[in-house]
């Protein structure tokens, strides 16, 4: 994980989208530990509390689960749903303006595409 915060969001927001970042990235596995507060809360200089809030935004999403004195592991399923999440957001935001760029600029699939790798 990266020690640089941003200002304007909140630092266990922050936190809950970098994990959730390593879970659709590979990073993090299905059943796999997440690391412990303690230890997050030390390397990135935090108030235990901050890494607590975030996992827990975690755990009530159902993306985490807490085992009862061993820690906190990636749910069954977890990166599964977020990737339905994911590109649901992205078709409903993020495709709509791509796409009025598409037509404003006027570029066509074999413009998008680009160049094919036998030209």
């Amino acid at each position: 994980m990266d020690s640089k915060w941003a200002d304007g969001t909140p630092i266990y927001r922050q936190l809950r989208d970098r994990v959730v970042a390593m879970i659709l990235e590979g990073t993090l596995k299905e059943g796999d530990p997440l690391p412990s507060v303690r230890n997050v809360a030390a390397e990135f200089r935090l108030n235990p509390l901050t890494v607590l809030k975030g996992y827990q935004t975690l755990v009530e999403e159902q993306l985490v689960e807490k085992r009862r004195g061993l820690g906190m592991y990636v749910s069954t399923g977890a990166r599964a749903a977020l990737l339905k999440d994911e590109r649901q957001r992205f078709l409903e935001q993020e495709w709509p303006k791509t796409q009025a760029t598409i037509a404003r600029l006027g570029l066509d699939v074999h413009e998008l595409l680009g160049p094919k790798k036998n030209d």
